[in-house]
């Protein structure tokens, strides 16, 4: 298959338990394709006056049961706390923040470090608003952390998140995940949801 002067664009929101329950099946086809750089832009799901406890989202957790049954997504006990109790502000900006932060100092890794980002919610329950988090990613992939710190606080990193939301917009993307293949100028949907592996594979070598 010939890849060359293709890329992939990942849509994507750490707020978005679809998007969780995706990132096994875009993990396995990500490996299957070293050659194609992968980027990835957050969202802006819950964002202005989408910004908002988890409570005042009651469908949550029947989403959650359909994304686990249909990807086998795992969550948490410390995040079904935080579901259960309700008042844990759901904040996009903060987490595209985050993730722009990191992926500054480790481009390469950009996929690998937002699939962090939703095990350390959906999984172990901690705040994408919180400097802790970040310090603990950062560690756990040799980051200097205090550099990834100082940046998440920076306007800098607020700047890069709204830069992000904008060119999301302009894609006329208003579902996540959504994962696309550019080709020249052509951005071609290969799908996210439920997709498996299998299935993005297939939708690839249509594409090409």
């Amino acid at each position: 298959m010939n890849n060359k002067g293709m890329s992939l664009v990942y849509v994507w929101d750490a707020y978005c338990g679809w998007c969780y329950g995706f990132s096994d099946s875009l993990k396995a086809f990500h490996a299957s394709h070293p050659e194609l750089k992968l980027t990835v832009l957050s969202g802006g799901l819950f964002i202005g006056s989408k910004k908002s406890s988890i409570g005042s989202y009651p469908h949550i957790p029947e989403a959650n049961k359909r994304i686990h049954k249909l990807t086998g997504a795992e969550f948490g006990e410390k995040y079904e706390k935080l579901l259960e109790e309700g008042s844990f502000v759901l904040d996009s900006e903060a987490a595209a923040r985050g993730l722009s932060a990191l992926k500054y100092f480790a481009p390469d890794k950009a996929y690998k470090l937002a699939s962090e980002m939703q095990i350390k919610f959906y999984v172990e329950g901690k705040s994408l608003s919180s400097e802790k988090t970040y310090l603990e990613i950062a560690r756990n992939n040799s980051l200097d952390a205090d550099a990834v710190i100082n940046r998440f606080n920076s306007n800098i990193s607020a700047k890069d998140a709204y830069n992000e939301f904008e060119q999301v917009q302009a894609l006329g993307i208003n579902s996540f995940p959504t994962l696309l293949l550019k080709k020249g100028d052509e951005l071609i949907p290969l799908g996210g949801g439920v997709m498996t592996n299998e299935k993005l594979e297939i939708r690839l070598n249509e594409a090409m």
